[in-house]
This record gives C-alpha cells, sequence and structure tokens, in this order.
C-alpha cells in the first residue's frame, strides 16, 4: 500500500507528500475534498485527471479542508493510493433517480457484491439526500463484518448547494461508495463528539422528518429558547452551541443531532437528520477543551479496535464543530495527529453530516457535531 497526498490551491498543486514513492500513474483511487466551487471547475478537475489518470477519482465539496494537521478553506485536499493486493471497486447513484433516499441507498449498497467485501465509505449529497434515510436503506443490506464510513458533502457556512462526482465533475444529488476488498487490509474507525447532556430526559412527541415540533407535548421552540436564555438573541447561530442528544430504539447509545435552523411561524425547530417520534431526547452543551479531547477519544478508539500502525486516517468532522472552535479548529486535527503518531497520513474534511457505527461493526449511524476517524492499512 503506498500513499501520498497533496494540496491543490491557486490552480496547482502547491504541497506534497510521497514518501512512500507513488507512481502517479499507478495510482488506483483518488478521493479530494474541496471547495464546491473548486471541485466543479472543468480545467481543475482535468488537471487533477491528467495527474493521475488511471485513478478512479472521487471529489466532494467540503466545508474545510483537513491536510495533515492543517485545516484550509478555498483548497481541494487530495490522498492518493494503490494496493497490493486489495481491490477497489466504485459505484455511483444519483438520489434524484429514486423516490426516497432509502431506495438510494439499497441500491448503492446492493451494487457491492463479492466476498472479502471489508470496507465501504460513502460520500454523498449533504443537501437534498436525508442522511438518516440513506444509512437505514444501507444498514439493511450490508453485509455482515462490512464496516461503513463516510460523510455528507458540505458547502462551507453557505448551505446552499453540494456535490459529490466519480470519474466527472461533481454535482448534485450524487452518492458514491467505494468498496475495499481484501483479506490484507486492515480498518478500524473511532468517533466521538464531546458534547455533555443536561437537563431532564424529554420524548419527542410531534415531529415528521428532521423537523421538530414538539418534546413532551410541549412547545419545542419555546422549551429550548428558555433553556438558552441570554443567547436566545443571538439565533439561529446560537444553536450550534447547543445540539439535542437523540436516543432511539434502534441505537446502543445516543447520537448529536445539530440544529439548523427555527421556523418562528411554524414554532418549529429543523434539525441535520431525522428525530423521531418517541425518541428520547436531552439538550447538550460542550467547550472547546471537551471536543478536543474527543478528537483524541475517537484516535484513541481507533488503535483500540484493531491492533495496527494505520497509514492513512480519513477524518470527517462536522462544519458545526469547525463554527464553534473557530480558530481553534486546527487544535482537534493535532490531537488526532498526536495520538496516531508520525507515519499515519491524515486527510479528509469537515461535513454536513458524518457517517460510522457507535460500535466496532456494528450498523453505521449519522452523527452530527462529531468527529469521525477512519483508519486503513494493508499487510505487505
Amino acid at each position: 500500500m503506498k500513499i501520498a497526498s497533496l494540496l491543490f490551491e491557486n490552480n496547482s498543486f502547491c504541497k506534497e507528500v510521497n514518501t512512500d514513492g507513488l507512481v502517479y500513474e499507478d495510482a488506483e483511487l483518488v478521493i479530494g475534498f474541496g471547495l464546491r466551487e473548486l471541485v466543479t471547475n472543468p480545467s481543475n478537475f482535468i488537471k487533477i485527471r491528467d495527474t493521475f489518470p488511471n485513478a478512479k477519482l472521487v471529489l466532494c465539496s467540503s466545508a474545510g479542508e483537513i491536510y495533515h494537521d492543517t485545516v484550509f478553506n478555498n483548497t481541494i485536499s487530495l490522498v492518493a493510493l494503490t494496493f497490493s493486493t486489495t481491490a477497489v471497486k466504485t459505484f455511483e447513484v444519483n438520489s434524484k433517480a429514486f423516490s426516497s433516499s432509502y431506495d438510494a441507498g439499497v441500491a448503492l449498497i446492493k451494487k457491492f457484491s463479492g466476498d472479502n467485501l471489508k470496507l465501504v465509505m460513502i460520500f454523498s449529497d449533504g443537501g437534498i439526500v436525508n442522511g438518516s434515510e440513506l444509512v437505514k436503506g444501507i444498514n439493511a443490506f450490508k453485509g455482515e463484518n462490512v464496516l461503513i464510513t463516510g460523510g455528507l458533502a458540505g458547502d462551507g457556512a453557505d448551505f446552499n448547494e453540494t456535490v459529490v462526482g466519480l470519474d466527472q465533475l461533481p454535482k448534485s444529488g450524487t452518492i458514491v461508495g467505494i468498496g475495499f476488498y481484501g483479506d490484507q487490509l486492515q480498518v478500524s474507525h473511532g468517533s466521538m463528539g464531546g458534547w455533555e447532556s443536561f437537563g431532564l430526559e424529554r420524548t419527542v412527541t410531534k415531529a415528521d422528518g428532521n423537523v421538530l415540533y414538539q418534546i413532551d407535548e410541549k412547545n419545542v421552540l419555546e422549551l429550548y429558547k428558555s433553556y438558552l436564555g441570554k443567547y436566545t438573541e443571538k439565533l439561529p447561530a446560537s444553536a450550534l452551541l447547543f445540539p439535542l442528544s437523540i436516543q432511539t430504539g434502534n441505537e446502543s447509545k445516543p447520537i448529536v443531532r445539530t440544529i439548523l435552523s427555527i421556523d418562528e411561524d411554524n414554532q418549529s425547530m429543523i434539525f441535520a437528520g431525522d428525530i423521531p417520534i418517541g425518541s428520547k431526547v436531552r439538550f447538550m452543551r460542550s467547550n472547546f477543551d471537551r471536543l478536543i479531547d474527543a478528537a483524541s477519544q475517537a484516535a484513541s478508539a481507533c488503535l483500540e479496535m484493531n491492533n495496527f500502525k494505520p497509514k492513512l486516517a480519513l477524518l470527517i468532522s462536522c462544519v458545526g464543530r469547525k463554527l464553534v472552535l473557530d480558530t481553534r479548529t486546527e487544535e482537534e486535527i493535532e490531537a488526532v495527529s498526536e495520538i496516531l503518531g508520525e507515519g499515519t497520513i491524515l486527510s479528509g474534511f469537515y461535513s454536513y453530516g458524518e457517517i460510522s457505527p457507535l460500535k466496532p461493526w456494528e450498523d453505521c449511524v449519522l452523527h452530527n457535531q462529531t468527529m469521525t476517524i477512519t483508519c486503513l492499512s494493508e499487510i505487505d
């Protein structure tokens, strides 16, 4: 397994790490994360394609790019890979061709057939695709002991349009899967939010998909504002500081949901993921140090799951964490780097939703406000 990482900025490759001596013409897979305007630029696409002429090329728009221990904006962070024995297969679907995101997820995962499938990484449109339904469809038909990780594309802090592409210019609605097959491939994952629940546990009594109306038969917006106190006047931006913990009967532990916006007219709150009726919820809060510590814990979980030294760690963290951490954002990347150590290449992006199991080899779930890490290596 050979890996190289590159940073594309101002119409050219400006940074490169290739200690493995990977010949770019031999690269089998290239994954890139970048500003929407850059990954959809035909000239940029041609330059990347010409550099890696024989690779499967996956491009995904982002809300910030991770290149080693640094966070960039207005760039494309790329990682190129070639394997000794591991086989790579890539497929795509467009959610616009299906009646639901669930059906799109089913159609995509069914394309990955054959023995020794170990990992499928999902990169999905993060605007029009319902991430909660997408992972339900994937889980319904994934094979046993197949790890599913990935994330939803971002669009900075604009939330206008997100795009993903496989061997072509990225576009809206696309969902790409990358399957890794082989006994020699080593994989692990970790995820951690760092948010602390507070207040009483309550029950969702009225909701529609990702729109929440009532908790304990009380208006959720009024209840939420009573907890916010002085932060109420700064809504909706201040909502990023207080996500929601949600526990359903299907999950082994709570997951985090980001509040995207509020609707004063309908007295409702819109979340970046479904809030099922009957689920248990609590409000959450955090501070900078807890978020950064959580990134370290996610990295430690990778090492504990499977005792190997990863050559590559793909980090997918949430745009909400980036907005909260602000100038301290790089500290969570540095925390991961410190745990995984030298020799592990870091790449990734800030997303509109993170896909990862809560525990090793469980079904994947959609996270918000969470640092997720997927580690890979290959036995020579």
